[in-house]
C-alpha cells in the first residue's frame, strides 16, 4: 500500500533507501536504477525538510547520499562559462520565448547537464544520488530530457529524483511525468515510483 501522508512517506523513503535490496539494486532485471518520488508541488518546503532529515538519517546509518540540484548546477555552469552576468542583464527586456530558447541551448541536457553531472559524481564516493531542482529549472530544462541523458551517466548506483507533480503509470498509455500536476512533460517509462517499492 502506498503511504499517503508526508510523515508516512518520509518513513517509507528512509526504510527503502537504507535497505540492502535497494542499495544493491536487486530485482531490477537490467533496468536502469532510476526512481521517482512524486509529491504535490504545494508540499515543496515540507518535502525539502523531510529530504534533509532523510539524508542525515541515512548518513548516520552509513549510507552516503550525493545531491545535485539542477537549478544550482545550471547557475554554476553559466558562471563557469562567464555568461551568467549577460543572462541576468538581458532577461528583463528579452522576449520570453527567445530567452527560453537561448537558455535551452546554453543548458542542453546532452551537451551540458549530463556531462556536468557525470563530472561531479566522479569526484565523490556515494551510495545514492538525489536529483532535485526539477521545478526550478522548468521550462528551460525538461525533466524527461535530463533523465534520458542520465541513463548513460548514472550507472551502478540508484538515483532518486524528487519530482513536484505526478508520475502517472498506465498499461495502455505508458508512463508520463506531469510537472506541478498540470504539465505533461513527456512519456518517461524507465523510472519506478519509490513509493511503490518495498523496503
Amino acid at each position: 500500500m502506498i503511504p499517503k501522508t508526508l510523515p508516512e512517506q518520509e518513513e517509507h523513503l528512509f526504510a527503502v533507501l537504507r535497505s540492502r535490496r535497494f542499495l544493491q539494486m536487486e530485482g531490477l532485471s537490467n533496468e536502469v536504477p532510476f526512481f521517482i518520488y512524486p509529491y504535490p508541488p504545494e508540499d515543496a518546503l515540507a518535502v525539502a525538510a523531510a529530504k534533509k532529515r532523510i539524508k542525515n538519517r541515512l548518513s548516520n546509518a552509513g549510507v552516503a547520499v550525493v545531491e545535485i540540484n539542477l537549478y544550482d548546477l545550471s547557475v554554476e555552469l553559466l558562471k563557469e562559462r562567464g555568461v551568467w552576468g549577460r543572462v541576468l542583464a538581458i532577461e528583463p527586456d528579452q522576449d520570453k520565448a527567445e530567452f527560453r530558447e537561448m537558455l535551452q541551448n546554453m543548458l542542453d541536457p546532452q551537451v551540458h547537464i549530463a556531462p556536468a553531472i557525470r563530472d561531479r559524481l566522479s569526484q565523490v564516493d556515494f551510495d545514492i544520488f538525489f536529483l532535485t531542482g526539477i521545478g526550478e529549472v522548468f521550462p528551460f530544462i525538461r525533466s524527461h530530457n535530463v533523465l534520458n541523458n542520465l541513463q548513460s551517466v548514472v550507472k551502478g548506483k540508484p538515483m532518486l529524483t524528487f519530482f513536484p507533480g505526478r508520475y502517472e503509470q498506465s498499461d495502455t498509455l505508458g508512463s508520463s511525468l506531469v510537472l506541478f500536476g498540470r504539465l505533461k512533460d513527456d512519456q518517461y517509462y524507465r523510472a519506478k515510483n519509490i513509493l511503490e517499492q518495498e523496503a
